[in-house]
């Protein structure tokens, strides 16, 4: 049924045309001003007050005050009883009602806040099949069991996975899911002893989060930013993933070794550098000066950071400033930076170590 078809139902349901087209376009925005629903739909602004006071005395609604009127769909429960004692085409229009419902309105919008657990879920499994360079998740047990078949998809793609599962303090580890349950589904896995939010981050530039079991507050949050990901990235990187302990691990130990994450990447190579290791380095990325796509093979020169180099792996915390690599490409040297790269002249999005030569 299209719009048009479910407009006609709504008006056999007793709802004037205005009543119907002001609700329709009510559904598709969640919410909005009076004059923005004006403006979305054919009721003139003289008369969207009218209508939408209407609207709400039949239950459909709810109006409140923020800065001018605004207007959000009511969980449509009883609208959905009497469209369900209509006849076939009444059928088909709650229907609609209920998928508007659930669906967030997230084309034109880099944020959208939800109700329902069940909407961020179906749009996590969407965007982890489609990733093709990196997922993270944080999820309960039950939550990664659902998730799986999403996340094989994604570490088909040539994704890298990285799952934080969260549980319980005290939880048996026979709970958790057997070593079988990540092949082929997770590059990495961690095991958090506390109650987490729900999240998940495809390809640097979707999120969806929910706050954990115990929240007061119990919502969705659908983000389609490159720059908020990135906030939501280093929350799971500090709390979710650094502090915890592996318990699987995929990751080759002899090249290629594929890196989405340049500061691990230095974490790894700065000590090889330091042995006179030469590290041949493939980069896929951006060139931050007019956002096309690069990609090339060249040797490690050089790592940097904006912290003090140490002995060993550098922590986390010494590289949460700007973090870059220097390749030597032919003749050409080339600065790489990661997620967010300004100053650098590529963007990585994967580096992968090629060989390792030791110095003889």
């Amino acid at each position: 049924m299209d719009t048009a078809e479910l407009r006609r139902a709504l008006e056999d349901a007793e709802l004037s045309p205005y009543q119907a087209d002001a609700y329709t376009a009510l559904l598709r925005l969640g919410s909005a001003s009076a004059t923005g629903l004006a403006d979305a739909c054919s009721v003139p602004t003289a008369r969207i007050y009218d209508v939408l006071r209407d609207l709400e005395a039949k239950g459909y609604i709810e109006t409140y005050e923020q800065d001018n009127l605004h207007a959000r769909a009511n969980e449509p429960h009883s609208v959905l009883a009497s469209l369900r004692g209509k006849a076939d085409r009444f059928t088909a229009a709650a229907a609609e009602i209920e998928e508007l419902w659930e669906q967030p309105a997230v084309d034109d919008h880099m944020v959208s806040i939800v109700k329902r657990f069940e909407t961020v879920f179906d749009r996590a499994c969407a965007i982890v099949r489609e990733a093709e360079t990196e997922v993270q998740v944080s999820a309960t047990t039950e939550q990664f069991r659902q998730l799986r078949p999403a996340l094989a998809t994604a570490y088909s793609n040539g994704a890298i996975v990285s799952v934080s599962i969260h549980t319980e303090s005290g939880t048996n580890a026979s709970e958790l899911p057997d070593t079988l349950s990540y092949e082929s589904v997770a590059t990495e896995v961690r095991h958090r002893t506390l109650p987490a939010p729900f999240i998940v981050l495809a390809d640097r530039s979707r999120t969806c989060f929910t706050p954990h079991e115990r929240s007061v507050n119990q919502y969705g949050v659908l983000v389609d930013d490159y720059t908020l990901t990135y906030v939501f990235h280093w929350y799971f990187q500090t709390c979710l993933w650094e502090v915890w302990e592996p318990m699987y691990d995929a990751r080759p130990t002899e090249p290629p070794l594929v890196y989405a994450d340049i500061r691990r990447f230095v974490r790894e190579m700065e000590p090889l550098l330091t042995d006179d290791t030469t590290v041949r380095v493939s980069v896929e990325g951006f060139d931050t000066g007019n956002g096309e796509p690069v990609s090339f093979v060249g040797t490690l020169t050089e790592v940097s950071y904006a912290g003090e180099s140490t002995s060993g792996e550098p922590p986390l915390s010494q590289l949460a400033g700007e973090t870059a690599i220097t390749v030597a490409v032919g003749d050409d040297v080339r600065t790489v930076g990661g997620w967010g790269a300004v100053v650098e002249d590529v963007e990585a999005n994967r580096l992968t170590v090629e060989a390792l030569t030791s110095a003889p």
